[in-house]
């Protein structure tokens, strides 16, 4: 599983976020879409090298014309509703900007959806968390994780731990990248993972005796062999279209596999089960995400031990700038090899190189067993 780990030591803002992801390959094509995807015309767009302390990153700057008039938080939830984004992306960045609302409002003493954001911050606003989180899914990220964060407002961050020994000076985490945290992150990474890439994203200022930016790390989790706990419950009083985002929900709190079936339950009614594997280390926070994202009034849970082929990943390049990546499990004999290339990357060259899904998979297997064969070679 692709995964991301936050790593805000010198602090976190939207740009800095959206300068991480260019940085480890988000397409600049799709940012520069993203002000017309939303109804934000006449928005520039502008991305720089620059150097933080001696660290190369990528720096995101948007030139925003001026705008009639300010906007409430509650236009801009309303934008983001409307959006052509995934639900993943808009379910977040909806509860993103009431977080924002929720403290600006405790500040101020007014409702959340009536705290009012200056003409340009909004734009930029909206910008920047509808753009950071769809970042993470343009580069197949399934689950994101964090470090303790440099200092920032107190009451965006309630629940996530401070890094009070960091190099960052005064408040170096914005509104908006404490609320990106509470939203994308699940706590601290998982015990074992294997670093894929790493990108910086740069701040405004250049401070000498540290790095001003934000660093995003790319990563596999790493499924090893051993103890695990499952986890299960039956359901009967939960519609079936929201088992998806219950999926998703368990993936980001550390669960290695979740599988759900029909079952029949007591007074013939139909109901469906969800099975849950999960690293014994993550079976709390697994277990309390199955609480909070189902109607289960109980989780029956064991230990059980699980055996895993050795697995690498490859990438294909299918055209410039399209790649999928595909798993690579070693069988038990030296020779034997199975690929699979990975879904979301499929859907993803399919929709760039307008051809079907299934003829995108079949090629990427194809080529990614040759360069598997010749890498034996």
């Amino acid at each position: 599983m692709r995964i991301a780990i936050l790593d805000p030591a010198a602090g976190i803002s939207g740009d800095m976020t959206l300068g991480a992801l260019l940085a480890l390959g988000a397409p600049l094509a799709w940012l520069e879409g993203l002000p017309g995807r939303l109804g934000l015309s006449g928005v520039g767009i502008t991305v720089r090298d620059v150097v933080r302390c001696g660290v190369g990153c990528k720096q995101v700057e948007f030139t925003i014309p001026e705008q009639p008039h300010g906007r409430h938080l509650g236009e801009l939830v309303r934008l983001v509703e409307r959006a052509p984004v995934s639900e993943w992306v808009r379910g977040r960045a909806v509860q993103a900007f009431r977080l924002v609302g929720e403290a600006e409002g405790r500040v101020h003493g007014v409702a959340p959806e009536q705290v009012h954001l200056h003409e340009v911050g909004a734009v930029d606003a909206v910008l920047d968390i509808v753009g950071a989180i769809e970042g993470f899914e343009q580069l197949g990220v399934e689950a994101v994780y964090r470090w303790p964060v440099a200092p920032a407002t107190a009451i965006l961050l309630e629940g996530v731990e401070i890094a009070a020994e960091g190099p960052a000076e005064g408040e170096a985490t914005t509104p908006t990248g404490a609320a990106l945290l509470r939203v994308l992150t699940t706590g601290a990474p998982p015990a074992r993972w294997r670093l894929v890439k790493s990108g910086w994203g740069a701040g405004q200022r250049n401070p000498a005796h540290y790095p001003n930016a934000l660093r995003v790390l790319i990563a596999e989790q790493a499924p090893e062999a051993g103890r695990v706990i499952l986890l299960a419950t039956d359901l009967d009083d939960m519609s079936p279209e929201y088992v998806e985002p219950l999926r998703q929900a368990l993936v980001a709190a550390g669960a290695l596999d979740v599988q759900t079936w029909p079952v029949q339950m007591k007074k013939g009614r139909a109901g469906f089960r969800v099975e849950v594997v999960a690293p014994e280390e993550l079976s709390e926070a697994v277990t309390a995400a199955l609480f909070r994202h189902s109607t289960t009034a109980g989780v029956r849970r064991w230990v059980a031990e699980r055996a895993t082929l050795a697995r690498r990943q490859v990438t294909v390049e299918l055209a410039p700038q399209v790649s999928v990546r595909v798993k690579v499990l070693e069988q038990p004999d030296a020779d034997g090899v199975r690929v699979k290339p990975e879904y979301e990357d499929v859907l993803a060259a399919a929709r760039a190189l307008g051809r079907p899904p299934l003829e995108v998979a079949r090629v990427a297997q194809r080529d990614a067993e040759a360069l598997v064969a010749k890498s034996k070679e």
